[in-house]
């Protein structure tokens, strides 16, 4: 039985969007071949939901998230009971993404930190787990997530970047670590020291596809097939093969969703 992946995170709309030569039987033919059977296609507006609500019912290894990203400048804030209505749909297994980028935005950021608490006590109702975005905030995130006891809905740490010692934050806090393309470039020593140091039984591999494509596709369009080349290469820095990896991280991310177990990938459900 082959061992089969998840791409934990990625966003399809917008590969198809920025790549107009590319379209989605290709996409999930290429995932196919990589031996990546499930996605977790992720919300960044509230306008896209509709569109992610279609790929989920129409694909049974697609499942998404609703939520709004802490860059986006929507017309209305998302609010408590919008979100739960869209979260009430089976398709919609996690909230998010949410959290805290001080790096695209500057100055009074209020507004930013209140959608990450709306979020949270959104997950918390809705028992779902969180996608977080963390980007130059980690004090803050973390700090908001412990204040809204986002532990009780757990989640994800997107795309990780930071140091060892906010991981074991995230952790202690009911957080998988996700690692995307970035860990396999030449300048992110630091981030793969970390990779090392952390518990496999505790990582997610994503893509955040179009974004962050992996070497060797580093500066081109990413896709979810890519998700392999992170999962090969977090194999290397902890000495154990892609194998193994592939079926802890497929694991480790059926648990947290169990939902997704018979209609993403049942042959990498733990006997």
């Amino acid at each position: 039985m082959a061992v089969m992946l998840v791409d934990s995170h990625c966003h399809i709309p917008l590969i198809l969007q920025q790549s107009p030569g590319s379209n989605l039987p290709e996409l999930l033919a290429a995932a196919r071949a990589a031996e990546v059977a499930g996605m977790l296609c992720v919300a960044v507006d509230l306008e896209g939901v509709p569109a992610l609500l279609g790929l989920a019912r129409r694909y049974p290894n697609i499942v998404i998230s609703v939520g709004v990203h802490p860059n986006a400048h929507p017309e209305h804030e998302p609010d408590v009971d919008t979100l739960l209505a869209y979260a009430r749909d089976p398709r919609v297994i996690a909230i998010g993404e949410t959290g805290l980028d001080y790096y695209r935005s500057r100055g009074d950021l209020g507004w930013q930190h209140e959608r990450f608490r709306r979020h949270i006590r959104v997950a918390r109702i809705a028992k779902k787990p969180l996608i977080v975005h963390s980007r130059e905030a980690r004090g803050n995130v973390i700090k908001i997530l412990s204040e809204e006891k986002a532990g009780e809905a757990g989640g994800i740490m997107h795309c990780f970047t930071d140091d060892y010692e906010t991981a074991l934050k995230a952790l202690h806090l009911n957080f998988l670590i996700s690692f995307s393309g970035i860990l396999t470039f030449k300048n992110a020593t630091a981030l793969q020291e970390v990779a090392r140091k952390l518990p496999l039984e505790r990582l997610l591999v994503e893509t955040d596809s179009p974004y962050l494509a992996p070497v060797p596709y580093r500066g081109k369009s990413n896709q979810p097939a890519y998700v392999r080349h992170v999962a090969e290469f977090l194999a290397s820095l902890k000495g154990t093969t892609f194998e193994q990896v592939a079926k802890q991280t497929t694991r480790n991310f059926l648990d947290l969703f169990p939902s997704t177990r018979a209609g993403m990938c049942p042959e990498a459900a733990p006997g």
